[in-house]
């Protein structure tokens, strides 16, 4: 997964997110209302309400505005989200001084010959290692109560991280979600932003 690539090299400093979406957006949308809601167990829910913040900064470049009582809106918006740990593979240099005819110092492997499956190349030999990872993901959906709660648009974030700290990277997916919005139909995009944090 190369949008997880930064991330996985330990560059704090950016987000990487892959993110999956449907969309059968109305073209009169333009200006009209909607409100988040929320299930039985989150309406008191502190987690949920700082998440809903953050999706509600990141929706306004859709064009859409919160209603201010339920009989304003036109959109049904649900959110979900979670940290799932996940088992993932990355590649990483060998560290051996010596490996498979290529040449290296007691400090680690330099940058020079080595021999991969019966062929020269230059650099160091990697190795795939498996890693412990949280599968951060936000999936937000927007359902047309005008025309009998027909979903008109479905979007899934991914970011992979070493941290489970859901929180940190929350605005990212958020803006993730919405980004190029609405998009093509069926799409999968890859999104990277600088962080103003640590991340994870």
């Amino acid at each position: 997964m190369a949008w997880a690539a930064v991330l996985l090299a330990g560059c704090a400093s950016t987000f990487s997110a892959e993110v999956t979406r449907y969309q059968q957006w109305p073209s009169d949308a333009a200006g009209a209302h909607y409100r988040i809601l929320a299930a039985e167990g989150e309406k008191n829910d502190l987690q949920f309400q700082a998440y809903t913040d953050m999706v509600r900064a990141a929706i306004g470049v859709t064009g859409l505005v919160e209603a201010r009582s339920e009989g304003d809106a036109r959109f049904d918006v649900r959110i979900d989200y979670g940290s799932p740990m996940t088992r993932a593979w990355i590649s990483r240099p060998v560290d051996p001084f010596y490996y498979s005819g290529g040449f290296y110092g007691f400090n680690g492997p330099y940058v020079g010959m080595y021999r991969p499956w019966g062929g020269w190349a230059f650099g160091p030999p990697v190795e795939n290692v498996p890693v412990d990872l949280y599968r951060h993901t936000l999936t937000v959906t927007i359902q047309d109560r005008r025309h009998d709660h027909r979903e008109v648009y479905r979007a899934t974030a991914v970011s992979l991280g070493r941290s489970d700290n859901l929180t940190v990277v929350m605005p990212y997916l958020a803006r993730a979600i919405f980004d190029r919005f609405p998009g093509h139909n069926a799409q999968v995009i890859e999104v990277e932003y600088p962080m103003g944090g640590s991340g994870g």
